[in-house]
């Protein structure tokens, strides 16, 4: 017969066994698991062939790797709006169960705070997994007209060409003129970054601009032999790439000016990031975000993407979501200077 004291410790073992195994089979089936047999999308907002297309590709071919289990990985195109029509379609339709993921403009949660009538989106309600890299507007002209020094813009004319009014062509310098007059006259309405450096070698414009992400694949033995000049470049901080060459609010005396247009800024540090819609549990974006980052460390990955020439400095989908908050929980005295600044 079994004795009080042993009787006590078979209870004791078999409350422990209950109690371990009772979270384990609450929490049903790992979120590795989830994935298996399963086929995830990744949107894209832009035709095939530009940086946003050939991140997501990236991801794509290493995501196959790292969800164990994973049917396909694939990239849906969405062209559109410059991305604004897939940012919409994506808030409003994306698949809530993390099968479905996005490459989109850095600058969907700006356009919240300064063109609400066009953000049909609001992206605090969804979740960023991670940047591959951050996206530095980078202005270039060519060898013979390079200015020596930046600010004898405060004195002489030069035309920037940009795409449209609203992209990042337009809106920095737009801002560095409001804020510092400088003399900067802003010529838009090129269908795209590829015809607006035509117009540079053309002389039609003084200075192009396009995200160093996709000039250091396009540009780059030109800016190695001289003929294309960066002269400054628009971000939080200097590209590691370019650290000689000056950030936009380095032009600024004003410590509020440079407030306003680090403000601005912020974008940059988004960059080409994955991004999943509203609705995805909370756990299966940690465990995204988990994958994300372990996926950015991969040898495998690192390698391609320098095949590839696509830069990869990568920041955790928390801290992308910090820069996010930072937009639009902005105080409105900020907010308001720099929307007055864009206006040139």
């Amino acid at each position: 017969m079994m004795s009080t004291t042993a009787m006590r410790l078979h209870v004791s073992a078999a409350l422990l066994a209950i109690g371990l195994a009772g979270p384990a089979q609450a929490q049903g089936p790992s979120q590795a698991d989830f994935y298996k047999d399963k086929t995830v999308k990744v949107m894209v907002g832009h035709s095939p062939g530009g940086s946003f297309d050939f991140y997501a590709r990236l991801a794509a071919e290493m995501l196959k790797k790292h969800l164990p289990g994973v049917s396909n990985v694939i990239v849906e195109n969405k062209p559109g709006g410059g991305g604004l029509v897939a940012t919409a379609f994506f808030y409003s339709n994306g698949a809530k169960d993390g099968t479905q993921l996005a490459v989109f403009p850095e600058g969907i949660s700006a356009a919240e705070v300064f063109e609400p009538h066009n953000a049909r989106w609001k992206t605090q309600e969804m979740s960023y997994i991670g940047s591959f890299a951050p996206v530095n507007n980078v202005f270039v002209m060519l060898k013979h007209n390079a200015l020596a020094d930046l600010r004898s813009m405060k004195t002489q004319e030069v035309i920037f060409g940009c795409v449209g009014v609203g992209s990042q062509g337009y809106s920095y310098p737009a801002m560095l003129k409001g804020l510092g007059g400088y003399k900067i006259k802003l010529v838009c309405g090129f269908p795209g970054s590829a015809e607006l450096l035509l117009a540079l070698d053309r002389k039609e414009v003084d200075v192009a601009s396009n995200a160093w992400n996709a000039l250091r694949v396009t540009h780059m033995a030109r800016i190695k032999a001289g003929e294309v000049v960066p002269i400054m470049q628009a971000g939080l901080k200097r590209n590691k790439e370019l650290p000689n060459v000056p950030l936009m609010q380095d032009l600024l005396d004003d410590a509020e000016a440079r407030r306003v247009l680090e403000y601005g800024s912020l974008v940059a540090g988004i960059g080409r990031s994955l991004l999943a819609p509203p609705g995805v549990p909370a756990e299966r974006i940690a465990y995204l975000r988990a994958v994300f980052d372990k996926m950015v460390a991969d040898p495998e990955m690192i390698e391609l993407a320098a095949k590839r020439s696509l830069e990869l400095d990568p920041t955790s989908g928390a801290e992308v979501q910090k820069i996010v908050d930072r937009i639009i929980n902005a105080p409105k005295d900020l907010i308001e200077k720099a929307t007055a600044a864009m206006k040139g």
